[in-house]
């Protein structure tokens, strides 16, 4: 019978060889759902005679996340500024860089003690959760469109138990749904920005998230167009408009934000 120390070793040793970057972290992750060990207890426990049943349910984890499938799918969470979020297949995976989308949001409203907040393709409620408990006072809207991401996010939203945000179900592109917003003083998002000539060179992990969380039309821009012609209306005077954007977008993203508008722009700040 193999050890727990075999075990793991087997396992970083598994996806090593399948050029997973980061075997270490991934099979410490993988084995911690597995058997319930974090990385201090799997050491002082390495000479033990590991579960069988533990180990064979760790063996189809690694199995599933050679053949592609995302770890943070595999192990059904994964933290965001400081919370874990659940998540799974049809919804976009919280990302590190997103976080500074969120902390430019606080930093543009920290003069406010009640703003009134819509976060667009909110997929697992990440950005709108995070500003709902950086501002209690706050009216806090998460909205989504994909059934999939929209179940997940009402998840969260009731796993946080945060009583100033809701979930709401409308499609971002659609000019009927902002009709019901008006004088918002925070619009944020992390809205689809992938090329869709690039969609298939994306990581095999990456590409088994929605698409539609992650096509943003021929030239990456289509959100931005709809967010500057339909919801940046829906701000009031000195409103704060912030949005993630890839990294060769900001230029060109701006274009349809600020209409050639300078980019001192304040609705720009998020940039």
């Amino acid at each position: 019978m193999s050890t727990v120390g075999e075990v793991y070793r087997e396992g970083r040793r598994a996806l090593f060889d399948a050029g997973i970057d980061g075997p270490d972290f991934e099979a410490g992750c993988l084995f911690q759902k597995a058997f319930g060990l974090d990385r201090q207890e799997r050491i002082l426990r390495s000479a033990q005679a590991a579960d069988p049943v533990k180990t064979e349910q760790l063996r189809g984890f690694l199995r599933e996340r050679i053949n592609g499938r995302p770890l943070q799918y595999i192990l059904g969470e994964w933290p965001f500024c400081g919370r874990n979020l659940l998540v799974g297949e049809g919804v976009l995976i919280p990302r590190e860089e997103t976080e500074l989308l969120v902390g430019t949001a606080a930093e543009l409203l920290e003069d406010s003690s009640e703003p009134e907040i819509l976060d667009l393709c909110s997929g697992t409620g990440a950005v709108a959760l995070t500003l709902a408990a950086r501002f209690p006072g706050a009216k806090v809207g998460a909205a989504e469109w994909l059934e999939p991401a929209f179940h997940y996010l009402n998840l969260n939203l009731e796993r946080q138990g945060l009583s100033n945000i809701r979930a709401v179900r409308l499609d971002v592109l659609n000019p009927a749904s902002a009709e019901r917003f008006r004088d918002l003083d925070c619009i944020v998002s992390n809205p689809p920005y992938v090329r869709a000539e690039e969609l298939p060179g994306l990581q095999p992990e990456v590409r088994r998230e929605p698409r539609e969380a992650l096509d943003g039309g021929e030239d990456g821009l289509d959100f931005y167009r709809a967010i500057a012609k339909i919801w940046a209306p829906r701000l009031r005077l000195g409103g704060v408009l912030c949005v993630e954007c890839g990294e060769d977008q900001a230029r060109r993203g701006c274009r349809p934000l600020c209409g050639g508008r300078s980019l001192r722009n304040p609705l720009l700040q998020g940039f």
